[in-house]
């Protein structure tokens, strides 16, 4: 358009705006929490196990660091690896991930040389736009982020073996598989295979933070390869530590939450988990097992989770596709799971899409939080959660971020 022609838009654009303002919404966008109607779905664990016994293991005693038997199947299913490399913890895996890299600066990791605390100039690689607490444990940890760009199917591996293989003071990588946060990309053959064989140090780490394993909205659901299964075939075993949990399948706050490796990196943990604890919740272990009773249970359990949660997405498409449709100057993911969509605006438009947003009453995760520290160095990602607000929220807070994007890219 020309500048007049423009001018002539962003009134219209305006007009909008401050009827939508007039409206004094008040709609929170920011996380991707479970809504009440999917958490309705796991009440029966309230009043669940009604016993304490789990294959000759009394639950409510010390003891038990691995996790209870029948909850290291569980999730050696989910994540396809045997139940002897798993052990299960707590309620969040993302507190697994931070001892897994906390015991790695203190102690060193299977393979390496001594602790990474004493590295100089430690690094991790962070594909983004992703989870921006991934970026923040390592941030705290003293890592430097290494920022690669993420594409449909995983990662710009060009540039992930051109940073591990020639610096053995990177150290790891983060990775979500399946339904990636935020883009909601799954991960393809060839990126999980150069993964698996590329050169790198000994003791570098692929946190393998397979969230949504479980998490499909259609009946559609892609294959992911196995990575355990790959890096051992490439002579790397130790190189993937792999993380689940139940924390959006269930109640976050009484999930259950695994990690899965190798037999070297399971023997080191369980050498530090001796010292750390006397053992996990294994009554809130034997609730999980039996409300579920077992894999198929679980996976018919999540078909009701998506039949709360496509008609938001589909939403969310229907309105961007609407409003922001043929403009050139928004593109959007349009994952088959997972709890995000991601959106592309204009470079230099998300932080002022989203303040404007946000002085309309629409609340969005901030600009720039799926980069490491905070910053998109473009300026243009935006993170969309609409799990949690009811539906006709979702619709009217994406039509409220559709008319701030247009208003940003017109400026």
């Amino acid at each position: 358009m020309s500048n007049c022609e423009l001018r002539a838009r962003r009134r219209e654009f305006l007009d909008e705006y401050a009827r939508l303002k007039d409206l004094s919404l008040s709609l929170d966008m920011t996380r991707g929490k479970p809504s009440a109607e999917q958490l309705d779905l796991s009440d029966a664990l309230l009043s669940l196990p009604g016993e304490s016994e789990a294959g000759g293991v009394d639950t409510r005693n010390y003891g038990g660091a691995d996790g209870l038997a029948g909850a290291r199947q569980l999730f050696a299913e989910i994540l396809e690896v045997p139940p002897d490399n798993v052990l299960v913890g707590g309620n969040a895996s993302l507190t697994l991930m931070y001892e897994t890299l906390a015991r790695a600066c203190l102690f060193g990791a299977p393979g390496g040389s001594g602790p990474w605390s004493g590295i100089k100039n430690k690094k991790f690689i962070c594909p983004a736009p992703g989870y921006d607490r991934h970026f923040t444990i390592t941030e705290h940890l003293g890592f430097e982020l290494l920022l690669v760009p993420m594409r449909d199917d995983g990662p710009d591996m060009d540039e992930v073996e051109s940073l591990a293989g020639g610096d053995d003071s990177v150290k790891g990588i983060w990775c979500v598989p399946k339904y990636h946060n935020p883009t909601g990309a799954c991960y393809g053959a060839d990126t999980l295979a150069r993964l698996a064989s590329m050169r790198a140090a000994p003791d570098f780490r692929i946190l393998w933070d397979n969230a949504y394993a479980e998490h499909h909205l259609f009946d559609d659901r892609p294959a992911l390869g196995n990575i355990a299964q790959l890096c051992k075939e490439a002579g790397n075993a130790d190189r993937v530590v792999q993380f689940a949990s139940t924390s959006k399948i269930c109640h976050p706050g009484s999930g259950v939450a695994a990690m899965a490796a190798s037999d070297a990196n399971i023997a080191d943990a369980r050498a530090h988990l001796a010292v750390q604890t006397i053992g996990p919740d294994k009554v809130n272990q034997l609730r999980l097992l039996k409300f579920f009773g077992g894999i198929e249970n679980l996976r018919a359990h999540m078909k009701k989770h998506a039949a709360l949660l496509r008609p938001k997405f589909e939403a969310v498409w229907e309105v961007l596709e609407r409003e922001l449709g043929g403009l050139g100057i928004a593109e959007w993911s349009k994952p088959r799971g997972g709890y995000f969509i991601s959106l592309d605006i204009p470079d230099g438009c998300a932080a002022r899409a989203v303040q404007l947003a946000a002085e309309a009453g629409v609340t969005l995760t901030a600009a720039g939080a799926t980069f490491p520290h905070g910053k998109d160095p473009r300026d243009r990602n935006i993170r969309i959660a609409p799990t949690f607000p009811p539906l006709d929220d979702v619709r009217r807070a994406c039509e409220v971020l559709a008319v701030c994007v247009k208003l940003a890219a017109s400026e």
